[in-house]
């Protein structure tokens, strides 16, 4: 399985999210601290390191489908994008050199990693923070929206809770 799968799924997800709390404006410039950035900017980290994972490890030039308007259906769209862009990706692209090193700007500091390690230890961690980050500001607002928006897997009735005992 390569990590395509798991930008397409997640990326998915996040657009279910987006879809949720689309009635919220609010939302789209909410943080979960004042020095950290909004949800639309999470949301386009989100894509971004998607991408940013997948074109050097195929052999592609780096793209990204930022937008400059700030709405939900930017942001729809800038995921929808970003799923289409990788799904078109052929397998056998990622099936490159060895050993290839990938390069890219972490904050302020350049990096050069060899791909097993950019992958898992470098652009992974940062796809989830970002997605996660994303999540958590859509749900620090009251949106409601739970882990089965998250993942896609789990499954709870409607209104349970483990912090509070069945009734």
């Amino acid at each position: 399985m390569h990590a395509s799968i798991i930008f397409i799924r997640y990326l998915g997800q996040l657009a279910g999210i987006i879809e949720k709390v689309k009635a919220r404006p609010e939302i789209l410039t909410a943080r979960l601290h004042a020095e950290m950035l909004p949800f639309a900017s999470q949301v386009r980290a989100t894509c971004n390191f998607a991408l940013r994972g997948c074109c050097p490890l195929a052999g592609l030039a780096p793209v990204s489908f930022d937008g400059a308007q700030l709405s939900f259906a930017a942001l729809a769209k800038q995921v929808e994008d970003t799923i289409a862009y990788i799904g078109a990706i052929r397998p056998q692209q990622f099936e490159g050199p060895a050993g290839r090193l990938c390069r890219d700007r972490a904050g302020f500091a350049d990096i050069e990693l060899p791909a097993d390690e950019y992958l898992n230890l470098y652009i992974l961690p940062n796809f989830y923070f970002h997605f996660s980050m994303a999540y958590a500001i859509a749900r620090g607002q009251g949106a409601d929206i739970g882990k089965q928006d998250f993942d896609g897997y789990h499954l709870y009735a409607p209104g349970f809770s483990f912090e509070r005992p069945a009734a």
